[in-house]
């Protein structure tokens, strides 16, 4: 499910990096569903009484002094600790714990990417392309982290595109639907994008061109024409699907672009 999380981060954080002439804020609905056995019975012992009870006296744990002295140092993890175990303590399964929403501005080169619902609710990704520099910005913890860029990768020999003639209508627009199929050591995954070309302010193939983190495969976004309104992630594990819900051009705040003054830099454990 970390994988997913990234993968998910990485993908909508690239949709629109780089000189982009739209301003204004698209939204985004997230779908999650485990296909594997094992993982699906796992989460259902999360709902075991004797498992809640664990995870509330681990959320108790967290208020001991010793406890909260050792976390000062790395607020960040402290905070996903928080959240995860939250979660889970409440009784809920996947719907807990994967997210539900994503929120991304855009304002010229720059990008904020803010995650709802789940575990990783309000994780915050801002993209300043004055700079060409990721952060993430944690502002429950008033700490910020600079993610490290990728490393130039142009092998594809593992990609397959398909553009099909399937379309479909989302926000109004036309989309064409492609099929991707990745083969990651023996693991195949397929990833599904609904795209429109009628979207003209928006540069998606300009993904094909950054990194969230250092070491990622190459992106093979640059042999898909369009903006993708809907994206579908199979793997052998489960499924996450995430469809715009909402697409307004609208005046930012330049606020909304900028590291928080007073905030302290941590290293990244993302």
């Amino acid at each position: 499910m970390k994988n997913f999380l990234f993968v998910l981060v990485l993908v909508v954080s690239g949709v629109c990096l780089k000189a982009q002439s739209f301003e204004g804020t698209v939204k985004w609905k997230i779908t999650s569903e485990i296909t594997d056995p094992d993982v699906k019975a796992q989460m259902e012992k999360m709902k075991d009484p004797a498992n809640q009870a664990k995870m509330k006296e681990m959320q108790e744990k967290m208020n001991d002094p010793q406890f909260k002295a050792m976390m000062e140092s790395n607020p960040q993890m402290k905070t996903q600790l928080e959240a995860m175990t939250k979660a889970m303590a409440s009784g809920g399964g996947l719907e807990a714990i994967m997210p539900s929403g994503l929120t991304i501005k855009l304002k010229g080169k720059n990008t904020s990417s803010i995650m709802e619902g789940g575990a990783g609710a309000g994780m915050e990704i801002l993209y300043l392309g004055d700079k060409n520099q990721s952060y993430r910005i944690d502002r429950s913890s008033k700490t910020y982290s600079v993610l490290a860029p990728g490393k130039a990768n142009t092998q594809n020999e593992n990609t397959k595109v398909t553009k099909t003639s399937e379309t479909r209508k989302i926000l109004g627009y036309t989309c064409t639907k492609y099929v991707v199929e990745v083969q990651e050591g023996k693991q195949a995954q397929q990833q599904i994008f609904w795209t429109t070309t009628d979207i003209k302010d928006i540069d998606f193939k300009n993904m094909a061109r950054q990194r969230l983190a250092q070491g990622q495969p190459n992106m093979f976004y640059d042999k898909i024409d369009g903006v993708p309104l809907r994206m579908e992630m199979k793997h052998p594990k489960g499924t996450m699907t995430m469809e715009a819900t909402d697409l307004k051009r609208e005046t930012l705040a330049a606020t909304d672009f900028v590291v928080p003054s007073g905030f302290k830099e941590v290293k990244s454990t993302f």
